[in-house]
């Protein structure tokens, strides 16, 4: 008996390295060529696949399959982070670093523009009176 049940384990998780596998791999930028992969789990999506000692594991053993350094990462409140922490080639990280950069300017640029959006309504409506002094004419 105890060589079914070690069998059954196995072939669990085989299934849930499968199932994990799918997902790093759905993951990926086609034009990062496999590099800088990352899957983020939340706690309820871990509990669907099982134990997240076997989750990490079955992590490990899929990143080892896609060729990934794999690093994992629990957080206190449940999420996982699968990340490959493998060096890329340095094309690849170029345009890395240009998505990277274009994404800071847009957030940057949202925030300016939230900015001024918030000064313009905290002082009222444009100018009324004669020179912008607030007097009707």
């Amino acid at each position: 008996m105890p060589s079914q049940k070690d069998e059954l384990a196995e072939r669990r998780f085989a299934k849930l390295v499968d199932q994990v596998s799918a997902m790093m791999s759905a993951s990926l930028k086609p034009e990062y060529r496999g590099f800088y992969g990352q899957l983020i789990l939340s706690q309820e999506t871990i509990a669907e696949l099982g134990e997240p000692a076997d989750v990490r594991r079955a992590a490990r053993a899929a990143g080892r399959r896609l060729g990934w350094r794999v690093r994992t990462h629990a957080t206190d409140d449940g999420t996982l982070f699968i990340i490959d922490d493998r060096d890329p080639p340095p094309e690849v990280r170029e345009l890395a670093g240009r998505r990277s950069a274009e994404a800071v300017s847009v957030v940057i640029a949202s925030g300016r523009a939230e900015a001024r959006m918030r000064r313009t309504s905290a002082s009222g409506t444009l100018p009324s009176g004669p020179r912008g002094t607030g007097e009707d004419l």
